[in-house]
């Protein structure tokens, strides 16, 4: 059958075709290997041509493997730049070419920031040893580097390997600059990469003298000066073209240590550290020896200054939300600012006094060294604000910008979401009881369980187990759901720090930053409405002209949790103050406080969180690498704090009730209140009256005498009583 099909003329045809086809495959497969073969070995020998042998091998191998390491790390620092070249942007100097004076509450001058325009020196007006002495100081090879220093970075590190400690710092005056432009002064790898970007990109955009005019502008000089020329005219009542050799020492001092070195706080520390700068001038070799004799033999003498303290980190605070106004287009084209603020600058000050002596007193028996506070109104209106324990030494606001694990202070969103859930009132039973999400178990403080009790005793007693039995029932058994509507809650609130859905969640294992987590309880004492902090209350530019208002401008208040909700958390909060751990932030009879404690492992973090019907805030004591305390938990230096602080703001002020629990009884309680008395020894808080109430009541009280029985005969000048005292007092 098959024997015709291969007989017949079309198989044969294609027979011969297909053939044909695989003598042509296999010839084009023969001629291209032999063409590779060819092409190889010809390459092979150009290649040859190019070979070494010995010590110029070695050279070539290290050659090639520096540029494949080059090529990688230009790679991984095009990467690391990206974050830093986010904060870069075409009007970056004029964002930062704000002049703001800052007024407290009562219309006092608290403080400024920015660039003075009225008064800003050119830099050619400088005398040559005010410049000299800077970067003998700071950065000698200044007008050589390309904005990182190699040599300085290099020596510094080797001098502070051999001291064990930091002795010097390496970061040229650019790096400075782009810090205080661009960064915080968070220690940080983070922040020193994009420091040392932002240092090139600033060296790329701007020139020598540009740089250095800009970082003496705004440098940091102590006393709540910043800028040389503010400095200048605050130690030496002098503008700084007309500053010696010794003060410009004395000035160039102040650099490395703004608070230690400052003359009116520590006179013989500011002047040996003016020693140091005139050797510096010497060992640069922009002067002589004989050339600094006099200024050696005559130190400078700073003009009579008091130390009040400068609430700096307020005000930095205050600054910054002055910028995201500007830059949101709320002041026009208008850079020269006047801003009212909510600084009540008697809390801030008793603020201040409180942290300092309990760090003084108790910080090395409890291991701690830094505090961070915040106070403020219902609606969010900041009245103080402590960011560390010295500004001078650092100006890291960890009131606004560290963010810790709360411990235990987070657990009233927990139990509020447990409330919104409508499953669980206050008088709820729970079982305090071994409980374990997977692999992680929960364990309480003390160690053991409390069995059955209502669910507000098991907020008064901080219990972790129930916190987290709260997360799985919120949930419907599910733990990852429930933790889902904790951090919603937290969002509603205002917590705006990511938060790591993991099973110890509820207990507060997460971070938070503290002003934020302040503004969130605000919302429990308000009756549920969203809290954002600000500073600014009134904007006004140069002229006079009102350009922003708080109560004008900003967004309302948003209820953003059930009021009946918050005012059962509220009955809960109590206890923590009248039964659990919160104890020592009582403040008397007619006065009601919510709040909690927090601790987290190890001890790292001690948090109090509390509010009147009036005000209140966060305190946080710990330390910046994150090393442990030594046994402080909320309810002891936090908690003790908070009270110190708030029974001084009470003072003198009508007492409101917390929205949560007016009770008749309640209101009673609070008109009938009088004003709770300090122990003995505490400060009383001073009459708080604006300068132009001071003014009214004085020329009250002249014209009451001119009317009244001891008018003066005629011809004799009218007696009126000094209102300075009154006003010193404010």
């Amino acid at each position: 059958m098959l024997e015709p099909i291969r007989s017949s003329r079309l198989y044969k045809r294609a027979a011969r075709l297909l053939l044909a086809l695989d003598a042509y495959i296999d010839s084009s497969l023969f001629d291209s290997s032999r063409g590779a073969r060819e092409a190889y070995e010809n390459f092979s020998a150009f290649m040859n041509r190019f070979q070494v042998r010995g010590l110029r091998r070695v050279a070539v191998e290290i050659g090639c493997e520096s540029l494949t390491l080059a090529l990688g790390g230009g790679m991984v620092a095009l990467a690391l730049s990206v974050s830093a070249m986010r904060m870069t942007s075409d009007d970056w100097l004029k964002k930062q070419d704000l002049s703001i004076t800052f007024l407290d509450r009562y219309g006092a001058v608290a403080g400024q920031r920015g660039i003075k325009h009225d008064d800003a020196v050119p830099l050619d007006q400088y005398p040559d040893y005010v410049i000299k002495a800077v970067l003998a100081t700071e950065d000698r090879r200044f007008y050589e580097h390309f904005g990182i220093d190699i040599i300085g970075t290099g020596r510094a590190l080797t001098v502070n390997a051999r001291s064990s400690g930091v002795v010097q710092g390496g970061s040229s005056i650019t790096q400075q600059l782009a810090k205080n432009v661009f960064l915080s002064n968070e220690r940080t790898i983070t922040r020193k990469i994009n420091e040392a970007f932002l240092a090139l990109w600033l060296e790329e955009r701007l020139t020598k003298q540009e740089i250095l005019k800009l970082y003496l502008d705004r440098v940091y000089m102590g006393g709540g000066a910043f800028g040389i020329q503010a400095a200048a005219e605050f130690y030496f009542g002098k503008s700084v073209r007309d500053v010696s050799l010794s003060e410009a020492a004395m000035l160039a001092g102040l650099f490395k240590a703004p608070t230690k070195y400052a003359p009116h706080v520590n006179l013989p520390a500011a002047r040996a550290r003016a020693n140091d700068v005139l050797d510096n001038l010497v060992d640069a070799g922009f002067m002589t020896q004989s050339q600094i004799v006099a200024a050696q033999r005559n130190p400078a003498t700073p003009v009579e200054r008091k130390r009040d303290q400068s609430p700096d980190w307020y005000l930095d605070f205050a600054f910054k939300e002055a910028q995201r106004l500007a830059e949101a287009g709320k002041f026009g084209d208008d850079r020269v600012l006047v801003i009212r603020t909510a600084l009540d600058p008697n809390v801030q000050k008793r603020a201040d006094e409180v942290v300092e002596e309990n760090l003084r007193e108790s910080g090395r028996s409890y291991h701690a060294k830094q505090n961070a506070s915040a106070f403020m109104d219902l609606d969010g209106a900041v009245r103080a604000l402590v960011g560390g324990r010295d500004y001078g030494a650092s100006q890291f606001n960890r009131a606004t910008e560290a963010a810790r694990q709360p411990g235990s202070s987070f657990k009233p969103y927990v139990y509020l979401t447990a409330l919104m859930s409508n499953k669980f009132k206050p008088t709820t039973v729970v079982t305090d009881r071994p409980t374990c999400i997977g692999n992680y178990c929960v364990h309480n403080y003390s160690g053991g369980y409390a069995g059955s009790l209502p669910l507000s005793l098991a907020l008064a007693k901080s219990l972790n187990t129930i916190a987290i039995q709260l997360s799985i029932a919120v949930g419907n058994g599910d733990s990852h759901a429930g933790r889902a509507k904790i951090i919603d809650t937290c969002r509603k609130l205002g917590i705006t720090t990511p938060l790591e859905d993991t099973p110890s969640l509820p207990v507060g294992q997460s971070d938070v930053i503290l002003l934020e987590h302040a503004a969130g309880y605000a919302a429990f004492a308000n009756g549920g409405k969203k809290t954002t902090p600000y500073a600014a209350t009134e904007v006004r530019n140069s002229r006079g002209d009102i350009l922003y208002q708080h109560d004008r401008d900003a967004p309302p208040q948003e209820q953003v949790v059930p009021f009946e909700k918050v005012a059962e958390l509220d009955t809960m909060m109590k206890r923590v103050i009248d039964e659990g751990t919160g104890g020592r932030a009582n403040l008397g009879p007619g006065i009601d406080v919510i709040g909690k404690t927090g601790t987290t492992n190890g001890y790292k973090d001690a948090w109090f969180c509390g509010y009147t019907g009036n005000m209140g805030g966060c305190v946080w004591y710990g330390n910046d690498d994150n090393e442990g305390m030594s046994n402080m938990t909320g309810g002891t230096l936090p908690a003790k704090t908070w009270h110190d602080i708030m029974a001084y703001a009470h003072q003198g002020i009508a007492i409101k009730p917390i929205r949560g629990l007016a009770t008749p009884a309640a209101l009673a309680a609070a008109a009938a209140a009088q004003p709770k008395t300090l122990e003995l020894g505490a400060p009383a808080r001073p009459a708080a009256l604006s300068r132009g109430a001071l003014e009214a009541l004085g020329q009250i009280e002249s014209k009451m005498k001119l009317d009244g029985p001891e008018r003066p005969a005629a011809g004799s000048p009218p007696q009126t009583r000094s209102t300075d005292k009154r006003a010193d007092r404010r």
